[in-house]
This record gives C-alpha cells, sequence and structure tokens, in this order.
C-alpha cells in the first residue's frame, strides 16, 4: 500500500497554485498517493494521512492564529511539514532580528512606538506578517513612508522598514531552493517592487534558473543550519540579494508556504518527491 500524504492548500478562487500537479504527479512516480486539502477543511481526517504538508496554505496572513492553531492540532494526530513550531515562527518576520546571519538592513516599528526612520534614498516599508507584498510600499518620501509604518503600528502590526536596493532590477533576488536539507535548485526572480508597486503575484512566480555563486551558497547554508535546524523540516527557500557594497544579505527564510519554482528546474519536482519518500 502507498504512503497518503496530504498536500495542503487553502480556498483559491484563482487557482493561481500552479505546482499542485507537478508534485502530486512526482509524488506517483515515487509511490506515493498525494490528496489535495484546504487546510480549514471541517471534514478532514488529517490522522488518515502519514504525513501531511503544508503548500499553498495562502491565506494564512488573515487568519494566522486560526492556522497555527490546526498546525498544532494536526501534529497530534501525524507528521506535520514543516512542524508547527517551525510555522509559528516563520511566519512573523520578526525572526530576522535573532538571526546572526547578514541580513538587510531594518528597522522596526512596533505597535505603540513611534516610527522614527533612518534617512534613506528609497524605502521599502512592509508588515512583518505578510505575504506577496501584500501591504508594501516603496518610496523615496520619508515622510510617507513613517506614515505607512505609523498605520501599520497603530493597527497592532509590526512594520519593517528596509532600504530599496537598486541592483535587484539588474541582478534580481537569487532564491535558493531546498528539500531535505539538500540544495535543489535555484533562480533569479523579478523584483517585486520594480517601478515602486507590488507585481501581481503571477508576476512574483516569473523566474530563470541561476547557478549561486559560492558566497551565496554559504550564507544559505549558514542560514539553514541557524533558522532551519529544526528535525522535520522538509522544504526550505533562502531569498538572497547583494548590498550595495556586493555582499550577499539575507531577504527571508521561507519555511511555511513558499512558491518552490518546481517548473523551472529539471528534477526539482523528483527532489521534491524524494524528500517526501524519506520522511515517511
Amino acid at each position: 500500500m502507498s504512503a497518503s500524504v496530504a498536500y495542503v492548500t487553502y480556498a483559491d478562487p484563482e487557482g493561481f497554485d500552479d505546482e499542485k500537479e507537478i508534485a502530486l504527479a512526482a509524488w506517483a512516480e515515487a509511490g506515493i498517493s498525494g490528496t489535495v486539502v484546504r487546510w480549514d477543511d471541517p471534514a478532514a481526517d488529517w490522522a488518515a494521512f502519514d504525513l501531511v504538508v503544508v503548500r499553498s496554505a495562502w491565506d494564512y496572513v488573515d487568519r494566522r492564529a486560526e492556522f497555527l492553531a490546526w498546525a498544532r492540532r494536526v501534529e497530534t494526530v501525524t507528521r506535520l511539514a514543516n512542524p508547527a513550531a517551525v510555522l509559528e515562527r516563520n511566519t512573523d518576520k520578526t525572526y530576522l532580528r535573532d538571526l546572526a546571519a547578514p541580513v538587510i538592513p531594518t528597522s522596526w516599528v512596533a505597535p505603540g512606538e513611534s516610527a522614527d526612520l533612518p534617512v534613506l534614498a528609497e524605502y521599502v516599508v512592509k508588515p512583518a506578517i505578510s505575504a506577496g507584498a501584500r501591504d508594501t510600499i516603496r518610496t523615496a518620501d520619508r515622510d510617507k513612508a513613517a506614515a505607512h509604518a505609523a498605520r501599520l503600528a497603530a493597527e497592532g502590526r509590526t512594520a519593517m522598514v528596509q532600504p530599496y536596493l537598486d541592483m535587484v532590477e539588474a541582478e534580481g533576488e537569487t532564491s535558493l531552493i531546498y528539500f531535505g536539507g539538500r540544495f535543489s535548485h535555484a533562480v533569479r526572480r523579478n523584483p517585486m517592487l520594480a517601478g515602486g508597486a507590488a507585481a501581481p503575484d503571477a508576476d512574483n512566480a516569473r523566474a530563470e534558473l541561476r547557478t549561486p555563486e559560492p558566497d551565496q551558497f554559504a550564507l544559505a547554508e549558514r542560514v539553514l543550519a541557524e533558522a532551519a535546524g529544526s528535525p522535520g523540516v522538509l522544504y526550505a527557500r533562502v531569498d538572497l540579494v547583494r548590498l550595495p557594497g556586493g555582499d550577499p544579505a539575507l531577504i527571508e527564510v521561507e519555511l511555511a508556504e513558499p512558491y518552490l519554482f518546481l517548473r523551472y528546474a529539471p528534477g526539482a519536482a523528483g527532489n521534491l518527491a524524494h524528500a517526501v519518500a524519506e520522511a515517511l
């Protein structure tokens, strides 16, 4: 009898998750029976699965407490990837404050704090709990950046304020994808805020294969050892950019529900299936 694995998604009216069929086909080739299930489906019997893999639960941003409570419940009846504790930490980008690895310089404005921002040529302001550049702005106007940060803080959200790095428009962001702790592939991603506005989700998934430089590999491995060293981490995406001096820095490490760019690299879906099989 083949192992039964849940591919966890959400009620997506746009049908944007174009990796489901690729992943499920690769799982089937590996002898794994995959089933697509909404994380909030009240009829789902999670105990019936040998492994529950969180993939495109992209509505968690508005329902984070509910989503994390669901993850903790699932872990009481079966195995969850990635684990609930990893999901909880990773879905709030304040984890970046605790990393020793180099991160894009960030000012934090928590609820109740004033938005006293540094002087920068351009600002990127976003909430610490967000996905797909939601509620994110890019502006050269310091007052506008401060007002957006203050508005987020007034709503009870922690704001992140970072410099906009021009080089991402030429070099792009580099995303290194790992399955079961092993490097699978890397892509150059389109800048999400080119032109000052967040691109549509479909544009954010556009990329091209890239061979990372040795210093990018070294930083990704350092980040994984620090941020994704928990047992049971099935997948990780490390997003990097270069600072003005040329050194790589972390944008974020995605351990909750990252797009994995499975269509861009031959063997990528098979690498994921192999990691799933190992986790069973």
